[in-house]
């Protein structure tokens, strides 16, 4: 009788139980390497489709400053009035995490993604036709805010299983969309904002938004079969005092995070001596994005050789320090200078964030809802976090120090509850990355 391969993950049913003959060694080692062939350019895919919707999510919204300034100028409204629109976008990618990642977990999620998809590019179209806040508000911050949400999350939940190793570099490389994102759509904004208008501006970013999206439509899919049904919230996941201490934590961390992107900008053409103008102070904002993908690579790399944990805590503490540090910064030199030691930390707070979260679980039919909790957690502060320092500053008349002590405490409460969080996974099974609990 023929001897039968064993089934090998990764290939299609039609594949498996293949007759081997009198071949077997030689068959066998064929559809291994095809196998590795198939896994190697999924995770290309999957990789490169992920670094789109982060390049069309946060990249995004790291750009905001860019059209900040020019919406403070047009509509003549107060820095903090325009930073709800801003806020409310990342509030909604978060908030929207819970439904939509509940959502991917019961199977619905090309759906969803395509939701997604059609109202972050419909809203970017709109507001290229917007003249009022209010409608500013709803197209970039309530139709954007949700598509994202309905892009970021499932996102996550799709791309994690298909890393048991290296994950942390893979969400790294993943998470740099939200550089190049934000270099891109600052770039337009600066070169095209001045020269052809606003509107023409949001229907250019529109359309490349659109063809982006797009590809990553047709080639991500959710690697394991999905639950025929899961919870909203799952309540025991607050039971795990690492999860728990990871949620306060990361709450603090996007309290004070987006400081930088949403006033950098605003800051040297009011604070920084002699003040910048309107191109010039964009370049901040280059640098800002595009130094962070140091961050991003350099600390991800490091938290699958020591742990997400262990990396994240110091990525956090530095941050903290550097927000502080903004205090004594008046110069145009320093304001550079300080732009990259913001670039690179804050770039890797924002990768390690979800690199730790995706490994608190290692149940992944249940992956997609604790994700959305600590979403849903997170967008509270990334809600009320901008327009906060924004009221601060008014209250301050122009000054930006409140602000700047704000943004650095809650970066500094964040690394105390990540240290507890550290602490918690020494008494249960190490879930951060290797060597977590070393």
């Amino acid at each position: 009788m023929a001897n039968v391969q064993p089934p090998i993950p990764g290939l299609q049913p039609h594949e498996r139980d293949i007759p081997l003959g009198n071949n077997d060694d030689d068959l066998s080692s064929r559809l291994s390497d095809r196998t590795c062939r198939e896994r190697w350019r999924t995770s290309v895919l999957v990789v490169l489709c992920s670094h789109f919707v982060v390049m069309n999510t946060w990249g995004f919204t790291n750009s905001f400053g860019a059209f900040q300034t020019h919406l403070t100028d047009t509509l003549s409204s107060l820095p903090s009035t325009i930073s709800w629109i801003g806020s409310m976008q990342i509030f909604l990618l978060f908030f929207m995490g819970t439904i939509s990642g509940r959502l991917t977990d019961s199977g619905h999620f090309r759906v969803v993604f395509f939701v997604g998809s059609l109202a972050t590019v419909v809203g970017i179209l709109a507001s290229s036709f917007c003249h009022q806040f209010w409608q500013f508000f709803l197209a970039l911050g309530v139709a954007v805010g949700v598509g994202n949400g309905c892009l970021f999350c499932p996102m996550l939940t799709v791309m994690s299983p298909y890393f048991d190793k290296r994950r942390a570099m893979a969400i790294g490389i993943v998470a740099c969309g939200s550089a190049s994102g934000g270099l891109i759509y600052s770039s337009i904004a600066r070169q095209l904002v001045p020269s052809v208008g606003f509107p023409w501006t949001m229907r250019t970013i529109s359309l490349i938004q659109f063809a982006l999206l797009a590809v990553a439509n047709v080639y991500l899919r959710p690697r394991a079969p999905a639950k025929s049904s899961s919870p909203w919230v799952d309540w025991a996941a607050f039971r795990d005092m690492r999860y728990s201490y990871y949620a306060m934590g990361s709450f603090f961390s996007l309290l004070g995070l987006y400081f930088s992107f949403f006033y950098l900008a605003a800051y040297s053409r009011t604070i920084t001596t002699p003040s910048l103008s309107y191109e010039e102070s964009l370049n901040l904002l280059l640098i800002l994005n595009g130094v962070s993908v140091v961050g991003r690579l350099g600390f991800n790399y490091a938290a699958d050789r020591y742990g997400t944990i262990n990396v994240y805590i110091p990525v956090a503490g530095a941050t903290a320090i550097i927000l502080f540090a903004w205090i004594g910064v008046k110069d145009v030199p320093g304001t550079y200078g300080w732009a990259i030691a913001c670039g690179i930390t804050s770039g890797g707070v924002q990768s390690l964030f979800p690199a730790a979260l995706s490994s608190l679980t290692e149940d992944t039919q249940k992956l997609g809802v604790r994700i959305g909790m600590i979403f849903t957690i997170v967008s509270i502060s990334s809600l009320i976090g901008p327009p906060i320092s924004g009221a601060l500053i008014d209250a301050l008349d122009g000054r930006y120090l409140g602000a700047q002590i704000f943004a650095g405490t809650s970066m500094s409460l964040s690394t105390l509850f990540l240290v507890a969080a550290r602490r918690a996974g020494r008494k249960a099974k190490p879930s951060f990355g290797p060597s977590a609990s070393d």
